[in-house]
């Protein structure tokens, strides 16, 4: 990401380009059905890679194409009628500018509270709203299931099955959910003289620049589209291929400050 002093549109020539990347071959795959398996493949793939993805999730695949569909004719709007939805303060609709901090990236977005009596119904339409809703209640149970298999692999505290889920549970958690849209890059022939170079030397502009999320875990839902690239421990940048029949879940920081106390133990 790049910190910016001028409005967003007036300087192309800072969004950051995409770096060359391999891709990896395996990525660690968990199957939820399986539980005393599941619990030791998440583990490893903490340690390891600090990413895994999940299947036999429970999530229905049918309501998961109705979310993405509300979700696409939100973003299909006139640009006027979105923006009447943000700017994010701090939920709402964002375009380019992603943070209080000045970060941006060739993406638009909705940052939505995970709290059911927090989402504002005027924000999105009541159809996607209520998809939302449902959304939100299976993927925390599902990260709930998650987190409660690290944390009895980790021993955290004695019988305390649920230090960690509790935190998602809470009805003050400050977990939210965010839908990313990164659109098409601009045509190479439309005479911008600033971008024109990288565009022509095949660079794709970076949506969501790197960074690492302080929360507990996060959960990315794909679609068919690539673009989603994790490092490993050697500082390699790799592409993860697309995958919209699974979840994909990141290891926080503040997980990974457990997993070391535990470790050290």
């Amino acid at each position: 990401m790049v910190v910016l002093s001028q409005p967003v549109l007036d300087n192309l020539a800072h969004f950051e380009t995409c770096k060359p990347t391999g891709e990896i071959n395996i990525i660690p795959a968990v199957d939820l059905s399986d539980y005393s398996n599941a619990k030791k493949l998440i583990l490893e793939a903490c340690k390891e890679f600090g990413f895994f993805k999940v299947t036999n999730h429970g999530v229905s695949m049918e309501f998961l194409d109705r979310l993405e569909s509300e979700v696409v004719e939100f973003f299909k709007l006139p640009q006027q009628e979105k923006e009447k939805s943000g700017p994010p303060s701090p939920f709402g609709y964002g375009n380019k500018k992603i943070g209080p901090n000045g970060d941006v990236g060739w993406v638009e977005y909705l940052l939505l509270s995970t709290d059911a009596k927090s989402i504002c119904p005027g924000i999105i339409s009541d159809t996607l709203w209520r998809l939302v809703n449902e959304y939100v209640c299976a993927v925390r149970k599902m990260v709930c299931e998650v987190l409660e298999m690290i944390a009895e692999e980790l021993k955290i505290g004695p019988n305390n099955k649920d230090m960690l889920s509790k935190l998602i549970k809470n009805e003050k958690s400050d977990s939210c959910f965010r839908v990313n849209h990164y659109p098409p890059c601009p045509d190479n022939n439309n005479n911008n003289q600033i971008l024109q170079p990288l565009l022509m030397n095949g660079q794709d502009l970076i949506g969501f620049g790197e960074h690492t999320d302080p929360q507990i875990i996060s959960v990315v839902k794909s679609n068919n589209t690539s673009g989603l690239q994790i490092c490993l421990k050697d500082g390699t940048w790799v592409a993860v291929p697309p995958d919209p029949t699974s979840f994909f879940f990141i290891v926080g920081d503040s997980l990974q400050e457990c997993e070391a106390q535990s470790v050290g133990r």
